[in-house]
């Protein structure tokens, strides 16, 4: 596995870096606080997501609500990149999911899921949390924790990273199972069906017998059943047809009662109809009759219209004309009437004027005149208006006479106008009323005709209701009804056989079951006898392959620590001699044979033992859980308590450059002369609070 690329954006004091590597010794060299270790701190994060501590307020840089890293690497010729993103909620910070993505080459294979994201990258890379933890990446002040740990403390861990913890666990989980075994023996042994497997053999044949008999009753049953059931079904077709038949009677018999209603209305309605026949005749008489009246009203008028004067073959508009001459006659014998009666008051006035004139003056001329002409002019005016006044009585009575005769026309002419009218509308009535008495004679012959068909389909339809005898459905089913009786008893008869039957078989199976059960369970006391042995075995090699295997483990881990040992130390400084025992536990033998603890070493020379023994412990453990050798390598200042006056860091990036069993070293340091050593260097400076990357080519 190589690391290509590292992007952080709001990551500590970084904005927005980008940190290249190469294979082989990288170095991220800066002064203290410039954000060399934020690198490996988000490496971490990107490829776990886990915090370390409670939360991941060591990751975003202060004031940004959120922060984001990218991680490109290779792994056997592919390129993967995984990114992964944090965002301030509130006063917490968590892990942003939607940045969360996996990419192999282009192609996205897990995003938005912690868990799939730690199963992909554990399938491709082989490392988990634990293993990159513990074994890969070497934080500050962590290169000697495990040199310094207490021995038991180191066995526990390394046993549990050598996966030697899984035959201890196994070993004391495995006397559970032994302890369950011989519980479920201790049952077996005594369960019910495997001490009586002989009498459950014996119940199982007498149960056969008995199941065989009653196949042979059943098959005889079931014939009968049949039998009885063709009859029965028989049976139900001819009282089905009766059934239909006596419906069609009752349909009949409604269609009688219906027909029978019918006559009855026909009957009514024809009543009915000869009595307003009748009415209707009786209209028709007192109309002609009203018409006869009318004809003679007419007679008197036209005699009184003869008696008025008037011309009695004309018609009303030209009679109406002729008494509007009557008017005019009328008008002009007032006039003439008016005018004698002033001139009779004209002549009255002179004769008062001459009979109190006593001067004998003419009242017209006024000329003198004598006496006896004054007398003859009185008795002469005397005289005109005497003949005035019979002018004026005749007149009077020609008036009177003409007012009479237009009083009696125009009354003649009006009842002539109005009886001429109504005999119009009577005759026109009586022809409507004929009329209605003709449609009135039609309908009373078709309702005549109706009640005679009506009579005639009532006498057909008593006539088939007739020929139905009700005996013959009782018949019917009362043997439909003993015939069911007969198959219900059968049948009866058929499901109890059938129930014996049933349970018999029931009984079979579970007697055959519990026999299957014992053979079973005699199969299952074998094997538990066996597995009980074999667990005993098992426990036994579990108690004894842990020391071997560790045994092992110690002398290969030996070996490793001990190569790069010599390749760390060289022929400039003494020989370490390293011995491990039975707890990991490193020692240093001298020249003369004796033993040195660590705690006994100088401080450069712990700090190449616990570098050595991190790097052989990684190897092994890679070896182990994964079928290949640490392949890359992450130390944050290695160079702890050593010195470049006894060349202690030299001879330090000197092995760590030459050692090629690892195929990618990233180192974090302060130390130029450490940083001289790598074959790619990455420098750190802080501006104003925020990292700046550069590559420094004069290192290389």
């Amino acid at each position: 596995m190589k690391i290509e690329i590292v992007q952080l954006e709001n990551i500590r004091s970084h904005v927005k870096s980008t940190v290249p590597f190469s294979r082989g010794f990288n170095c991220l060299v800066g002064g203290l606080g410039c954000g060399k270790s934020s690198v490996l701190y988000s490496i971490d994060f990107a490829f776990f997501g886990d915090p370390i501590g409670r939360s991941f307020e060591y990751l975003l840089r202060e004031g940004a609500d959120s922060g984001k890293v990218t991680v490109q690497f290779t792994h056997n010729g592919n390129t993967y990149k995984i990114t992964r993103g944090i965002k301030r909620r509130g006063k917490g910070i968590n892990q942003d999911l939607e940045e969360l993505k996996l990419f192999h080459e282009e192609n996205l294979i897990a995003s938005m899921n912690a868990s799939a994201i730690a199963e992909q990258f554990c399938a491709i890379t082989g490392l988990d949390k634990e293993l990159w933890r513990e074994i890969v990446w070497i934080r500050q002040e962590q290169l000697k924790k495990l040199i310094d740990a207490a021995p038991r403390d180191r066995q526990k861990l390394l046993d549990e990273l050598f996966g030697l913890s899984d035959y201890e666990a196994a070993w004391s989980s495995i006397v559970d199972y032994q302890r369950e075994y011989e519980g479920e023996k201790r049952i077996l042994e005594k369960d019910p069906d495997v001490i009586g497997k002989e009498k459950l053999a014996l119940e199982y044949n007498r149960i056969t017998e008995e199941y065989t008999l009653l196949e042979v009753e059943l098959q005889s049953t079931v014939a009968k059943l049949a039998m009885i059931k063709r009859r029965l079904e028989a049976a139900d077709v001819e009282l089905k047809k009766l059934d239909e038949k006596k419906l069609w009677i009752e349909e009949l018999r409604l269609k009688e009662a219906k027909i029978q209603a019918n006559i009855s209305n026909a009957q009514d309605a024809a009543d009915a109809l000869a009595q307003r026949l009748e009415d209707k005749k009786i209209i028709l008489e007192n109309l002609n009759q009203r018409l006869k009246v009318m004809h003679c009203q007419i007679e008197s008028c036209k005699n009184k219209i003869r008696e008025a004067g008037l011309p009695i073959d004309q018609p009303t508009d030209a009679l109406q004309s002729y008494l509007l001459t009557l008017d005019s006659k009328i008008s002009d014998l007032r006039g003439e009437q008016e005018a004698t009666l002033r001139d009779m008051k004209l002549d009255q006035k002179r004769l008062a004027q001459l009979s109190v004139d006593t001067q004998n003056q003419c009242p017209v001329c006024l000329q003198p005149i004598n006496s006896e002409y004054k007398k003859l002019m009185l008795q002469r005016i005397q005289h005109e208006n005497s003949e005035r006044q019979k002018i004026i009585h005749q007149l009077q009575r020609e008036i009177e006479e003409l007012q009479r005769k237009k009083r009696l026309g125009s009354e003649a002419c009006s009842d002539l106008q109005m009886y001429t009218f109504k005999v119009g509308e009577l005759k026109t009535r009586i022809g409507e009323e004929e009329k209605n008495l003709q449609e009135l004679q039609r309908e009373l012959e078709e309702k005549k005709n109706i009640y005679y068909e009506l009579s005639r389909q009532l006498e057909s339809l008593r006539f088939e209701i007739s020929r139905f005898n009700m005996e013959d459905l009782e018949v019917a089913r009362t043997q439909k009804e003993q015939l069911f009786r007969q198959y219900y008893l059968v049948e009866s008869e058929l499901r109890t056989k059938e129930n014996r039957k049933r349970d018999a078989l029931q009984r079979l199976d579970e007697i055959k079951e519990r026999i299957d059960h014992a053979m079973q369970k005699m199969e299952r006391l074998e094997k538990i006898t066996k597995t009980i042995q074999i667990i005993g075995t098992i426990r036994y090699a579990y108690r004894g392959i842990q020391p071997k295997l560790r045994g092992e483990f110690v002398k290969v881990l030996r070996n490793f620590i001990q190569q790069v040992l010599d390749t760390l130390i060289g022929n400039e400084a003494p020989f370490l001699n390293v011995v491990i025992d039975e707890t990991y536990t490193p020692y240093v033998k001298s020249e003369s044979g004796a033993d040195r603890e660590v705690a006994n070493l100088s401080g450069g020379e712990r700090t190449l033992l616990a570098f050595a023994y991190r790097l052989g412990l990684g190897q092994l453990i890679m070896q182990s859980r994964t079928g290949h050798g640490l392949g890359i390598l992450l130390l944050d200042e290695p160079t702890e308590n050593l010195g470049a006056e006894d060349y202690s860091i030299n001879h330090l990036a000197e092995a760590i450059s030459k050692f090629k069993a690892i195929e990618q070293i990233i180192a974090v340091t302060h130390s130029e002369v450490f940083a001289e050593k790598a074959e790619h260097v990455v420098v750190l400076e802080k501006e104003a609070g925020i990292s700046k990357v550069s590559i420094a080519k004069e290192y290389r």
